[in-house]
C-alpha cells in the first residue's frame, strides 16, 4: 500500500486475544480500532470497535493520530495491516498502539464477542479474483491477440513486487471502490467518533 514508516518491527507491542478479551472487561478498557476495510469490518467485527480503515489513516494521520492519546488496540484480519497502521501512527506522534496477536482471525477462533453482518468478501480475496481473473484472461485472450501474454507478465511482476515491498497497488485501489467503503470511512466521521469515545 505504499507505507513506509520508520518504526522497527521489533518495536511494535502486541497484545494476545486472551489479554485483550480480559482487558475489555475492565471499567476502563482499551480503544480496539479495526483497520479492515469496512466491507471487511460490516462482515463481522470485535465488538464494540471502531473502523478506520489503513487507507484512510494512512491519508489522515497526521488529523487521526492525535485522537488516540490513550490505549489502542491495533487489529486486522492477521495483523499486518495493523502493524503497518503502528508505524503509520507512531511517525505521526501517537504514544500508544498496540497490534492484536494474529488478528481477527485469532479472535473469531478464540470464540470471543463479535458482532456480524451481511458478509462481504475480503480486500485479500478481491486482489486475488481479480488479479486471477486479469491474467486467465489475458492468456486466454493471447491465442487471438498474442501481445496479451504481457498484461498477465505485468500482473504477474506487480503480484512480486507486491511480495517484496509488502505494499499492494492493486488492494489500494481495490479499498477505495464503493463496494468496501462505508458511511463511516470518511475523516470527519472517523475523527469525530475517537473524539466521543466510539
Amino acid at each position: 500500500m505504499g507505507i513506509g514508516t520508520g518504526m522497527s518491527e521489533s518495536a511494535i507491542q502486541t497484545i494476545t486475544v486472551t489479554d485483550l478479551g480480559r482487558q475489555l472487561d475492565l471499567p476502563a478498557p482499551p480503544r480496539v480500532v479495526d483497520v479492515r476495510t469496512p466491507a471487511e469490518f460490516e462482515t463481522a467485527h470485535i465488538a464494540g470497535s471502531l473502523n478506520v480503515p489503513l487507507n484512510v489513516l494512512n491519508e489522515h494521520r497526521s488529523a487521526i493520530a492525535p485522537h488516540l492519546t490513550e490505549d489502542v488496540v491495533l487489529v486486522c484480519k492477521s495483523g499486518q495491516r495493523a502493524a503497518k497502521a503502528a508505524r503509520l501512527l507512531h511517525d505521526a506522534g501517537a504514544s500508544g498502539g498496540r497490534v492484536l496477536e494474529n488478528g481477527f482471525t485469532a479472535w473469531e477462533g478464540h470464540g470471543l464477542a463479535v458482532d456480524r453482518g451481511t458478509p462481504r468478501w475480503e480486500l485479500e480475496r478481491q486482489v486475488r479474483l481479480v488479479a486471477g481473473s486479469v491474467v486467465l484472461s489475458s492468456i486466454l485472450g493471447s491465442v487471438a491477440v498474442p501481445r496479451l501474454k504481457w498484461l498477465a507478465a505485468a500482473i504477474g511482476g506487480g503480484l512480486t513486487f507486491a511480495a517484496v515491498t509488502d505494499t499492494c497497488a492493486m488492494a489500494t485501489g481495490l479499498a477505495k471502490l464503493p463496494y468496501n467503503r462505508g458511511a463511516g470511512a470518511d475523516v470527519q466521521t472517523i475523527v469525530s467518533a475517537l473524539g466521543t469515545g466510539g
